[in-house]
C-alpha cells in the first residue's frame, strides 16, 4: 500500500521525502520498483542489465547512502550485491541524470544566544496546538547557499493549521529580518491582541527593535529554552521538509534566482 502511494505521488513530492514520512526504505522501494519492471526471463537467463533496471540500482544506492556516494561507491555497493556492471557505465548514467555525491554540508549559525539582551519565558512550554487561528505565531531563521552568498530565510508559522503566514529574505541576519517577516504576517492577519510569539532566543528576536513591535502589535513574546530546539519542533520539521524536498541538489547563482525559485 504504501509503495503504491509514492508510484501514485511521485510527481508531486520527492521519493526519499515520501519514504521518510512514510516510514519506508527508500532502497527498498527502489528495489520493488525495479522487481516490478523487470520480466522473470530477464532476470533468470543473467542477461545485460538494461540502461533502465542499472538506473534503478544506482538511485537506490543513492538514496541508501542519502546522496553520499559518488560513481566509485555505487559501483562497489552494486557489485557486491550482485550486479555486475563497469565503472564506465555507472559513470556515464549517474553523469547523464545528475545524480552526483552531496558536497561537504556547510553550516551557519543562526541563532546567537550570547547577549546580555532580555529573554522572554517560555510561555508556549510545547503546546503546539492552539484550539483557533492566530493564537500562536513562531518564528525562525534558515539559510540557503548561492555561489553569490549566504541567503537568509524568516518565517512566521500560524501553529493552527502550521500556514506559513509571513517571511523575509534578506542577504544578512539582521533584526530587520525578523521584523519584515512579523510585519508581513500581521497585515495580513490583522490579529488581536494578546497573540503568542514563539521563537528561539537569538539576539534578532531578544532585540529592542523586534521587541517594541510585537508591543506595538499586542503580541506577547515567548522563547525557547537555552539550546532545545524541540522547544520549536514545527518549524525546525518545516526546515527539514523545505531542504530535504525542495533544495535539495538546488544550485542557485545569485541570490535573487535563489528568491525566484518555486
Amino acid at each position: 500500500m504504501k509503495y503504491a502511494w509514492i508510484e501514485r505521488h511521485q510527481k508531486r513530492w520527492p521519493i526519499t521525502l515520501q519514504c521518510e514520512v512514510l516510514n519506508v526504505s527508500a532502497s527498498g522501494y527502489f528495489e520493488h520498483r525495479h522487481r516490478k519492471n523487470s520480466s522473470p526471463q530477464s532476470a533468470a537467463d543473467g542477461k545485460r542489465v538494461s540502461d533502465g533496471a542499472l538506473l534503478v540500482h544506482i538511485k537506490a544506492a543513492h538514496a541508501g547512502s542519502k546522496g553520499e556516494y559518488g560513481w566509485p561507491r555505487i559501483w562497489k555497493e552494486l557489485r557486491a550485491n550482485g550486479v555486475r556492471v563497469g565503472k564506465e557505465r555507472i559513470q556515464r548514467l549517474m553523469k547523464l541524470h545528475g545524480i552526483k555525491a552531496r558536497g561537504k554540508r556547510k553550516f551557519v549559525v543562526t541563532t546567537d544566544s550570547k547577549h546580555n539582551l532580555p529573554i522572554a519565558p517560555n510561555i508556549l512550554d510545547r503546546n503546539f496546538q492552539p484550539v483557533q487561528p492566530n493564537a500562536v505565531w513562531t518564528g525562525d531563521i534558515t539559510y540557503i547557499q548561492t555561489d553569490e552568498g549566504w541567503l537568509y530565510l524568516a518565517v512566521v508559522i500560524d501553529l493552527y493549521n502550521r500556514q506559513i503566514v509571513g517571511w523575509s529574505m534578506q542577504p544578512h541576519m539582521q533584526a530587520s529580518l525578523v521584523a519584515d517577516a512579523l510585519r508581513m504576517a500581521w497585515f495580513r492577519r490583522r490579529p488581536e491582541p494578546g497573540l503568542i510569539y514563539h521563537s528561539d532566543r537569538g539576539s534578532q528576536y531578544c532585540s529592542h527593535a523586534f521587541q517594541r513591535i510585537l508591543a506595538k502589535y499586542g503580541v506577547q513574546s515567548s522563547m525557547s529554552r537555552k539550546g532545545n530546539c524541540w522547544d520549536n519542533a514545527p518549524t525546525e520539521i518545516l526546515w527539514g521538509s523545505l531542504k530535504a524536498g525542495r533544495l535539495y541538489g538546488m544550485r542557485f547563482e545569485t541570490r535573487r534566482q535563489a528568491m525566484r525559485s518555486d
